[in-house]
């Protein structure tokens, strides 16, 4: 066929890359802010109360009196030493000499011990009270200083290219891809790399017109990470957009085209489409509170199953069956991806209720959504665990995915916190793109360690 073969070593290589990418925390961008909040969580909360100086003191007297009783024990073995030196002159050894000489010195010691370990607990307490002080206002004030004026160029360029979310091409795309790989035992890595640049192209595409579209109705109007803002100018941000929309769909329908692959195309228009209805004019259904809904489809159902039939395309198969496994795995994507969208309006919702978008959270209220988002990630595994007991999905999906359970966790515990603080709940959707990340490598390595073992996982 002339085409390369890739082993599941390959593929599971891609997908540790995958997560490495996404879910580290990299030193200069906003992500730092959640070892900011862990920080404050761990300290901020431990100030020394006259209840922890308590227990200190008596952890210091339990060490105390068990020197102590060494120290007694070891002049009562003194004491019968002397004792029988009394009755049998010759009887002191130099061993026994020695015993008790270190048993004076041991005396001497444990006194001075005495003064220098309380002088060594008091400093300690004074030491560790500046310094979970001082890391409690740092974390405290870390938002508040970047909403001043003189927030750094850097930092705001980071936010304005979104890295992370661009996790959003990437899990559909191996998710896709490595159900294929289940299907049909063969991995394409030209193809894979190909569609990747087209998808990220895509993605941009969407962010940058995104921040025109929301620059014209004034809801980016006090947004400093805005491109329209950074470059000011509105027309250079629309020419990009529409630039990496022309290059990304041209790629995509190139591929699709090689492979004869006309159903794979059809999926791609249709999440294409739902993108703009999204938020390009004259549509802008997420003013509507359909962003959601369109978000789940475009990158769950049409983006995952149309990467599963270009990833599996063969000259043998031209077109694969959509099976129940590529539906059961699409569905996942588009949940945790939806959920993005979902928490990234927790800090904007005065201002999109200014400007008429009806987001699901200005119509619910932050303290619903954060109820919502809780049941939503309740949903997320127990449409997996049904998935698991119909068999839909490989069993080895199951347990890889269930090892995210903390990080959803985190996301809950996180939103139901911080909902009523504007600086803090900015850092939601970082939360849901690491579990996205997760969730997405974890499904993807399931699907592939089933075709590697599949007499384990069958």
């Amino acid at each position: 066929m002339g085409k390369r073969v890739y082993c599941y070593q390959d593929i599971l290589h891609l997908i540790a890359i995958m997560a490495a990418a996404f879910c580290s925390l990299h030193q200069g961008s906003s992500l730092k802010k959640l070892h900011y909040y862990q920080v404050r969580q761990s300290y901020a909360t431990r100030q020394f109360t006259s209840i922890d100086s308590a227990k200190f003191e008596t952890l210091f007297e339990q060490k105390r009196v068990w020197s102590l009783k060494k120290l007694i024990l070891g002049v009562k073995h003194n004491s019968r030493i002397s004792a029988v030196t009394r009755s049998y002159p010759g009887a002191l050894t130099s061993n026994a000499s020695k015993k008790s000489s270190l048993c004076c010195c041991t005396a001497q010691i444990f006194v001075c011990g005495i003064r220098i370990s309380r002088l060594e607990f008091k400093k300690g307490i004074q030491c560790w009270r500046a310094f979970s002080g001082s890391i409690a206002n740092y974390a405290e004030n870390a938002h508040e200083s970047e909403t001043r004026e003189d927030v750094p160029k850097a930092t705001l360029i980071w936010r304005a290219v979104k890295l992370p979310i661009y996790s959003v091409a990437l899990v559909p795309l191996t998710v896709g891809g490595a159900a294929a790989y289940l299907q049909t035992g063969i991995f394409s890595a030209r193809r894979y790399f190909s569609l990747l640049v087209s998808s990220i192209l895509i993605i941009t595409w969407l962010n940058l017109s995104n921040d025109v579209y929301d620059f014209d109705t004034g809801a980016d109007k006090n947004k400093k990470e805005s491109v329209v803002n950074l470059v000011g100018s509105r027309s250079v941000a629309f020419i990009a957009a529409y630039s990496s929309l022309l290059l990304g769909f041209a790629g995509l329908a190139w591929t699709s085209m090689g492979e004869g692959n006309i159903h794979a195309i059809l999926f791609l228009a249709c999440a294409i489409l739902c993108g703009y209805v999204y938020q390009c004019p004259p549509f802008r259904l997420s003013y509507q509170g359909l962003g959601e809904p369109l978000c789940f489809a475009a990158f769950g159902p049409f983006a995952t199953s149309a990467f599963y039939l270009l990833l599996g395309s063969t000259s043998e198969m031209s077109i694969l069956p959509l099976t129940g496994t590529i539906l059961s795995a699409s569905l996942l994507v588009g949940f945790t991806t939806t959920l993005i969208l979902f928490c990234s309006h927790f800090h904007q919702v005065e201002e999109d209720k200014a400007v008429g978008k009806f987001s699901p959270l200005v119509r619910l209220g932050t303290e619903r959504g954060s109820g919502v988002v809780k049941v939503a990630v309740a949903m997320l595994y127990s449409l997996l665990f049904a998935s698991g007991l119909s068999r839909a999905l490989p069993l080895a999906c199951i347990l890889l995915c269930s090892l995210t359970l903390p990080m959803g966790k985190l996301v809950v515990g996180f939103v139901e916190e911080n909902y009523k603080d504007k600086g803090k709940i900015f850092m939601a959707k970082y939360f849901c793109v690491r579990l996205h990340a997760l969730f997405g490598a974890a499904l993807a390595s399931g699907l592939v360690a089933a075709r590697a073992f599949q007499g384990y996982f069958s």
